[in-house]
């Protein structure tokens, strides 16, 4: 929050800060000024400092350079004095001294001089030590040509009279290249550098007496006796050995690679602040000439060094990125970063993410690998350490005691914490880059996106767990400050949130410190009517996991498009639908027909109010009445209804008025390069990224803008299931012949069933609402992975509530599968989900979808057994008994003698049919045949995980109660073969564990058997390695600090104790 005192204060200082500005520029403006000369500068500069002073008419400057001396009139020390050196070469060559002339100052400089100005003196004294090398050099240069003009044998002596140049003026460099010629030398075997190397290193012979193999003894330092003979004989070897071109070419070169060393150390100084490096990177440009030529390996040291500071030190990020980043991305990239004094936080995820994706579009397209240019929206970014000093400043520390909590305090908790952070105060540094922010952003609508340290990884990608904000940005400055600094809090406190922490705790992140980066980023679009939005928006992947036909392979990608916003692309909405497209087979359409093709079109849009200020959603139809010929594009976003046919118009002949338009983006998909961009653009991106990637984009009817960019979240278990021959359609309580997709569902022994027709019954939102509590607890007490979820219209969509039970991920997540009902009665068709923030929670956590059409022809759908078999509700849950006829939980095993719900799902046969069948158990003789089996079965070929989850899944089912599994790899030091190893926890006895092992064997015998067809883990070892459940921890945590890559294959339900 921002008070009236503190805005006036805000005003004072952003006041401040233009002067210190205008003062630089006005120094930058000076020493460019070739008509004056040396001295005429240094003391134009010192006429010009007091200008950036808060008090200018007292304040006076005196700049010293050796025995030279500038200042303004009436300078002379006082107790107010400040003074900084200006530096060479880490040689201090003079100082910069400011000081303030009054009699009623009283005080120490730090009390009299702002923080703000101790560093803009920083910054003067840096631009000013600069301009004394540049000037010094230019001596050198100007000398070199005098000497040139007048040796008639030039060529001969260029590269000396540098180094004698160089050996008075900057000694330290001068002896940097001395060393590399001798390094040269001694690279060529030439006669006498070793020597010459001995003399100026280590005595490697040691006394007579010593053995000189002894490593434990120190070896001995020489010194160089006759310093003048040692650099001649030096550059006598080095003109014998090279001609005159190629060693001033070497020269040329060290010295200008020796730019970078201030850079450099500066990186690697751990200590090293980001403003630190924010200051060696300008200094670096300023200094360095517009197209010095510097070694690649040092310019990848420097892209490295940056990309580990700034974004993250994940290695398999730097190997990406630093083929791609340039060193002036990061010289533009640090403008538009708020940070505080000593920040050492990074960017975050979703930062790094879009950075290098960006990167690589804007290297193919300069390799004219991407025949277009994909743009960015201009964005600021806060570093992910100011949400720990927003806390700190605010004493909320016992928020990060939130994620130790039970999860139903946290959920009952967490709208407290969100009031409280809102309510907080920023630290002023903060709000002051804020503020620079807004100034560049302008009054353009922006979005505040979280960018957490852990978001955007595979595996673990937090797809819509923290908030993201849109913000008109409408009014006067301290009115878009406030509501700028409220959203910022707001997701701060989406952090302490139920489903991120939920979600934490599943992939054991919970004792990771988490740190969360903003992203403050232009919204992409154009003013129609009284708001502002993009034309299309969306959301798309390089895998396609959702198949709506078996004509679509999985490499075909799926895109999500929508009219206005994406926000209706990413998130489930009840009463919507956006328009699906696989990039490879655009004219394979979900809806066939003209009637489902209106039926399910996108009706509303998101939109950003810029009267109201406020993010809204409104009817497409209301729009194109009220600003229709005002949508840029809209006549490739809309077909007219004539008759019984869709008809594209043309931007001439709309008529908003009389005509019917439903939106079917015909004239994007069909009529532009849209969707061949997107394949491309996907392609490009899996095959740089190595992985199947996420992005969400979004077109402003001209531009198409990249927003973000992850790796996909997937599933290795999508394996198709064999349907058995012998059904019996007495033992089937529902199947399904479309939109089927292909995943192993474990054996259910609970089914919990929200019954369409009673749950639209329920007369008031709360009910249905405290329907949602209901499955969020069965969630949690019901066994893992071993029950499936049942209900009416879409689960966890925004909207309209009646359409579908109101759940969160962390209310749903232990659920196996979850099965959306549409009857015929109703309006409504399951969404084909797949991109939705919803459902990509869903993959990643292995929980299977499947959309259910009781009244279709061909399909099965046991009501009787659903809402006829006994009903455990009231025995889970007295307190919700009075929901019993909505909500049923039935006992699978106790109502069919001991049988299970076991559900088939191939999506090639486009058949999912759930039956009752015994408890499935398998024998460690029939393992062997089973894997030959799988192996040899026409489709799908599974690869080595998928073999190995089986194998686990079978173990388990066998009864010998594995706890959990992890899949790893090492090389063999003597043949370098590839050995598997399979650390395995359970808590059994050694018989048991023979057992298990003997299991396995089977498994493997028949995997080598199929080896020489499949290809699969041929020269290869199998390794067991069994641990009690501590054990496996300390493991676990030993082989991530080696930075071996650990695959999860198997987490059980249920622990087997001894005796």
């Amino acid at each position: 929050m921002v008070n009236h005192h503190s805005l006036e204060k805000l005003s004072l200082e952003l006041q401040e800060r233009n002067k210190e500005l205008n003062c630089l520029y006005s120094i930058e403006q000076t020493i460019n000024d070739k008509r004056l000369s040396f001295n005429e500068t240094l003391q134009r500069i010192a006429e010009i400092v007091p200008s950036g002073w808060q008090y200018p008419h007292f304040c006076k400057v005196k700049i010293k350079y050796l025995d030279n001396v500038y200042s303004t009139d009436g300078y002379e020390e006082s107790y107010s004095t400040v003074s900084i050196p200006l530096t060479i070469n880490e040689n201090e060559i003079g100082n910069i001294s400011v000081t303030y002339i009054t009699d009623d100052s009283h005080g120490s400089d730090d009390k009299v001089f702002l923080r703000e100005e101790h560093r803009l003196l920083k910054s003067i004294a840096d631009r000013i030590s600069s301009y004394i090398n540049r000037m010094n050099l230019q001596l050198v240069v100007d000398e070199f040509q005098k000497t040139r003009g007048v040796s008639g044998s030039t060529k001969l002596t260029e590269w000396r009279i540098v180094l004698d140049i160089l050996r008075k003026t900057d000694p330290n460099l001068f002896m940097r290249i001395l060393r590399k010629l001798l390094h040269q030398l001694c690279w060529k075997n030439v006669e006498g550098a070793d020597e010459l190397l001995r003399q100026s290193g280590i005595d490697y012979s040691g006394d007579d007496d010593v053995n000189p193999e002894d490593e434990n003894r120190p070896l001995k330092k020489t010194k160089i006796e006759n310093f003048d003979h040692f650099v001649a004989s030096i550059i006598n070897l080095t003109y014998q050995t090279y001609n005159d071109h190629e060693i001033l070419a070497k020269i040329t070169k060290w010295i200008q690679n020796d730019k970078t060393s201030e850079l450099v150390k500066t990186l690697e100084l751990q200590g090293s602040s980001l403003a630190d490096i924010s200051d060696a990177i300008r200094k670096f440009f300023h200094m360095a000439p517009e197209k010095i030529e510097i070694s690649i390996s040092t310019i990848k040291g420097l892209r490295v060094s940056l990309l580990r500071r700034i974004f993250s030190e994940d290695l398999d990020f730097i190997k990406l990125a630093k083929e791609y980043v340039k060193l002036t991305d990061f010289y533009y990239l640090i403008d538009k970063m708020i940070f505080l004094p000593g920040s050492h936080g990074k960017l975050g995820g979703k930062s790094s993410g879009l950075f290098l994706a960006s990167n690589i579009l804007r290297v193919s397209h300069d390799r004219e690998e991407l025949p277009f240019e994909v743009k960015i929206p201009k964005t600021w970014y806060v570093t992910s350490d100011c949400v720990l000093a927003f806390i700190q400043y605010n004493n909320l520390d016992e928020v990060f005691e939130q994620k130790y909590k039970d999860m139903d305090e946290i959920r009952m908790e967490y709208p407290h914490v969100v009031q409280m952070f809102k309510n907080s105060q920023f630290p002023p540094d903060i709000v002051k880059g804020l503020s620079m922010a807004l100034d560049d952003l302008g009054d353009r609508p922006i979005v505040v996106r979280s960018s957490s340290l852990l978001e955007d990884q595979l595996g673990a990608a937090f797809s819509g767990k923290y908030k993201s904000l849109f913000l008109a940005n409408q009014g006067t400055k301290a009115e878009r400050l406030t509501a700028l600094l409220d959203a910022i809090a707001e997701v701060y406190a989406s952090t302490f949130g139920p489903d991120p922490i939920e979600y934490r705790a599943e992939r054991d992140l919970l004792d990771f410190h988490e740190e969360m980066g903003i992203m403050i980023m232009e919204v992409v679009g154009t003013k129609v009517g009284d708001y502002f939005m993009p034309t299309f928006a969306g959301v798309a992947f390089s895998n396609n996991e959702f198949r709506w036909s078996p004509r679509i392979k999985r490499d075909d990608g799926l895109v999500r498009i929508v009219p206005g916003l994406g926000t209706r692309a990413v998130d489930r909405v009840s009463d919507d639908y956006p328009i699906l497209l696989a990039p490879g087979q655009p004219n394979l359409k979900v809806n066939v027909t003209m009637s489902e093709t209106i039926r399910y079109s996108p009706k509303k849009l998101d939109v950003i109010n810029l009267k109201s200020n406020t993010f809204e959603t409104i009817d497409l139809a209301d729009l194109l009445n009220s600003a229709g010929h005002n949508y840029p594009g809209i006549e490739n976003v809309i077909s007219e209804i004539q008759g019984n046919m869709l008809r594209r118009p043309s931007k001439f002949d709309l008529d908003f008025d009389h005509s019917e338009y439903v939106v079917t983006f015909d004239g994007i998909i069909n009529k532009s390069d849209f969707v061949q961009k997107m394949y491309m653009i996907l392609k490009i991106l899996q095959e740089k990224f190595n992985t199947p990637v996420d992005i969400e984009f979004a077109s402003d009817g001209k531009d198409l803008y990249l927003l973000q960019c992850r790796p996909q979240s997937y599933t290795r278990q999508n394996i198709a299931d064999k349907i058995p021959a012998d059904i019996n359609p007495a033992k089937v309580v529902f199947s399904a012949n479309k939109f089927i997709s292909n995943g192993r569902v474990p054996e259910a022994s609970h089914i919990v069933y929200v019954d369409p027709v009673k749950y639209a019954e329920l007369p008031t939102r709360e009910l249905m609402l405290e329907v949602g509590t209901v499955i969020g607890r069965l969630n949690k007490i019901l066994p893992r992975r071993k029950f499936i979820l049942m209900g009416p219209g879409r689960w966890g969509s925004r909207g309209d509530i009646k359409l579908g039970v109101s759940i969160t991920y962390s209310q749903i997540n232990n659920t196996s599968l979850l099965i959306e009902i549409a009857r015929q009665q109703g309006n409504y068709k399951p969404d084909l989900s797949f991109g939705t923030h919803f459902f990509q929670d869903m993959v990643e956590a292995n929980i299977r979808y499947l959309p259910l059409f009781p009244d279709d022809e061909g399909t099965i759908f046991n009501e009787e057994f659903l809402k006829g078999t006994p009903n455990k509700l009231d025995e889970l849950l007295p307190d919700y008994s009075d929901l019993s006829e909505v909500v049923r939980v039935i006992d699978v095993s106790s109502v069919s003698k001991g049988e299970y719900l076991k559900v088939y799902v191939n999506a090639d046969q486009e058949i999912a049919v759930a039956m009752l069948r015994p408890h499935e158990s398998e024998s460690a003789e029939g393992a062997e045949s089973q894997i030959s089996h799988v192996l040899h079965q026409e489709k799908p070929v599974l690869n080595e995980i998928e073999m190995f989850e089986k194998m686990c899944s079978d173990v388990n089912k066998a009864g010998f109660g594995l706890e959990e599994v992890i899949y790893f790899e090492t090389i063999a030091e003597k043949d370098s073969r590839k050995i598997i190893n399979l650390l395995i926890s359970v808590n059994t006895d050694d018989k048991t564990k023979e057992e298990i092992r003997n299991w396995i064997e089977g498994w493997l015998s028949g995997i080598s058997q199929a080896a020489e067809k499949k290809n699969t883990i041929q020269n290869k070892t199998v390794k067991t390695i069994f641990v009690d459940s501590d054990e496996f921890v300390r493991k676990q945590k030993y082989l991530r600090e080696k930075k071996i890559h650990l695959i999860s294959l198997f987490k059980g339900t249920y622990k087997i104790t001894q005796g």
